[in-house]
């Protein structure tokens, strides 16, 4: 789930995120869990991975997030999501990860999209280990074009304390903003019992590649997300709106849906 979102919402295609970035893999992680379930995997260059039985295994044993402290820290810059992702399209992730069938994590900071990087740190107390950390976290990252100039020393304690929240963004813009979505969001999922149910074989995903709509059914409710930066109309969709990022319009064949934005429509 997290490579598959946050390859969409980045750009980013290089590394481990090969093989995701589309629409199809998001599709198949709401309904199968994994991407890589016995299919050949770029990156590692072989098959990879098995496949979960749907019928028996429940979605909530699956942890799903858009964040983690080795998916930032693992960066040569430690930029977050919030730094390298269109605020808009950072409340589309919010809303997709948080009206999944999986267990959602939340990471520090995230739920207001927290500014402050987190870059790696560490103190060894052996000199040699501290130089050879260094030395392979700039090469591996050099594979994977990002800029390492300005990386920050794991063992300068400037790295320890750049990665330290700022608490009075929460009450700033548009962080605060940020924050009363994921509050609604997680509200919602408490009180709608169509979010509850860990059923994977209860999850369905329509899309559209080159529009760049998705839409995910959880039993009355549907997920409408356009990555688009333009509206998008999505065919057959239509019910009451009850939480949107962006403006959604009923239109003739359908809802229509602000670019970079995402809603939670109830159908029936």
């Amino acid at each position: 789930m997290h490579h598959a979102l946050h390859a969409i919402l980045t750009g980013e295609r290089q590394g481990y995120y090969v093989d995701f970035g589309s629409l199809a893999a998001l599709a198949k992680v709401y309904t199968s869990a994994f991407l890589h379930d016995g299919c050949y995997s770029t990156f590692r260059g072989r098959l990879h991975g098995h496949p979960v039985d749907r019928v028996r295994t429940p979605a909530y044993r699956f942890i799903a997030y858009l964040q983690d402290h080795d998916q930032v820290g693992n960066r040569a810059l430690g930029d977050r999501l919030a730094e390298i992702t269109p605020p808009r399209l950072l409340d589309v992730g919010a809303v997709l990860l948080l009206t999944s069938p999986f267990t959602p994590m939340l990471w520090m900071g995230e739920e207001w999209a927290a500014s402050t990087r987190w870059p790696f740190f560490a103190s060894h107390p052996e000199p040699h280990l501290a130089e050879a950390a260094g030395r392979g976290r700039i090469e591996e990252f050099a594979t994977y074009g990002w800029d390492t100039a300005e990386m920050l020393d794991p063992e300068d304690p400037l790295a320890f304390q750049t990665a330290k929240l700022n608490w009075s963004e929460l009450s700033a813009a548009p962080h605060r903003n940020v924050l009363a979505l994921y509050r609604r969001l997680i509200e919602l999922r408490r009180s709608e019992p169509d979010l509850q149910n860990p059923r994977l074989t209860a999850v369905a995903v329509d899309y559209d590649e080159p529009a760049r709509w998705l839409v995910v059914h959880r039993g009355g409710l549907r997920i409408a997300a356009n990555f688009d930066e333009a509206p998008q109309v999505v065919p057959g969709l239509a019910g009451e709106v009850v939480l949107a990022t962006g403006e959604v319009k009923a239109v003739d064949n359908g809802l229509s849906l602000d670019g970079q934005s995402a809603a939670v429509i109830r159908v029936g």
